[in-house]
């Protein structure tokens, strides 16, 4: 009791400070979003636009090819299901709670509630979210998908999040985070504090597609023990208003591993802080970084940072931006080396689209519009596998329109 008393306190100081870094969102402008929703058990009841709306981000509404399904829509659980309960568990933070006293053990354990005032306000609004466990030995053949959906104007969404990878399990997980039709102005928070045990591997795999006036700030820590793996793909390529995404990978363990790919792309008026940080608390670990981003008029900031504190830890961080129209490219790689017996390695470019590039596929047979296509589209392909036909087809669709804009 005197813990909570402890933490509360401190969030409550940290609502008190400006952020920590970046852009500051006053949290004055936004009304607290609903906890209460209507349970939709059938998601191909939805209308078209909603169904739209979640295979933009990764969701498929007849949950084919899928292990489990977590909806929630402001602040509250609209849907949850699994088909294989032996292989994964799925359901709302709250409820895991309740069923398992354990569960405490992995809440607030890795994001500080203090951390800063987005962690405060999270903490502080006893957030639900999503629980995932992946039990001892498990491995599923299909992904758990879940959605994190604002549904009303002008409110801040607060979100929990906690996924259990347990020891040589494998997990697969699509989250989309996005907003209905007509909510153009919001603020997405989001925290997340995943663990994948001795053995494990976590596949995940972040979309947003937000509408231009959110503010998303989500914090996330992973902390993989010995022979671990963790893969974190993350995709936005629509407008919106600002983003800070920055998160955590502690290797905690001898011989973990983590690779980090990112896309993003900043519209004129967006605003993308874009990075993460691994940290190398044990022997022999590994990581790579890779990043792709595109300004069309936006600013961008592609962070990158390794801290290695053990022996034998090998990193490589890459980040590369394209210059599209007027626009801001700033990339920040940091490599920190504590100990002697380690290989951290970087490279940064940013630029324009070669016209030499262009000339040379044009001399091939490919209008102006195909080849910058096609550059644009193989500068952002870092491997993401998984996603729905109903998205790729909509990432080609914003991929043919910054190729216009670059001609």
């Amino acid at each position: 009791m005197q813990d909570e008393l402890s933490l509360k306190k401190k969030a409550e100081d940290a609502l008190k400070k400006s952020a920590a870094y970046g852009e500051d969102l006053n949290l004055d402008d936004y009304a607290i979003a609903s906890k209460e929703a209507e349970v939709t058990e059938n998601l191909m009841s939805l209308s078209a636009d909603d169904q739209k709306t979640l295979l933009n981000v990764g969701v498929v509404p007849s949950e084919e090819n899928r292990s489990g399904t977590f909806i929630m829509l402001n602040n509250a659980v609209s849907h949850t299901s699994v088909k294989h309960e032996d292989v994964v568990e799925l359901m709302s933070l709250r409820e895991a709670m309740q069923k398992y006293d354990w569960v405490k053990d992995y809440s607030w354990k890795l994001v500080k509630p203090d951390a800063d005032k987005y962690t405060a306000m999270t903490y502080l609004q006893n957030a639900d979210g999503y629980f995932i466990r992946a039990p001892a030995g498990k491995k599923s053949k299909m992904p758990v998908q879940t959605c994190l959906l604002i549904g009303s104007k002008e409110v801040s969404q607060t979100v929990h999040n906690i996924i259990v990878v347990e020891e040589g399990a494998q997990l697969d997980v699509i989250t989309g985070c996005s907003t209905k039709t007509g909510v153009e102005k919001g603020l997405h928070l989001g925290i997340s504090e995943m663990y994948v045990k001795k053995g494990a591997t976590l596949n995940f795999t972040m979309i947003h597609n937000w509408a231009e006036q959110i503010g998303v700030r989500p914090r996330t820590v992973v902390h993989v023990e010995e022979g671990g793996t963790y893969i974190n793909n993350y995709i936005t390529l629509k407008p919106v208003k600002s983003i800070q995404m920055y998160p955590t990978i502690r290797l905690e363990g001898k011989g973990a591993f983590t690779r980090l790919n990112s896309i993003g792309v900043a519209h004129p008026g967006s605003e993308l802080d874009l990075g993460s940080r691994v940290i190398f608390d044990a022997p022999d670990t590994k990581a790579e970084i890779i990043s792709r981003t595109i300004t069309t008029g936006g600013k961008v900031i592609a962070r990158g940072e390794m801290i290695g504190n053990a022996s034998g830890a090998k990193g490589h961080l890459e980040c590369h931006g394209l210059v599209i129209s007027a626009g801001t490219q700033r990339a920040i790689p940091i490599l920190e080396a504590n100990v002697e017996d380690i290989e951290l390695s970087h490279e940064a470019a940013v630029g324009r689209i070669a016209r030499e590039q262009i000339e040379y596929l044009m001399a091939r047979g490919l209008t102006e519009d195909e080849a910058v296509g096609m550059i644009v589209r193989g500068f952002l392909d870092v491997g993401i596998q998984g996603i729905p036909d109903e998205l790729k087809a909509s990432i080609d669709e914003t991929i043919a329109k910054i190729g216009e804009k670059a001609i």
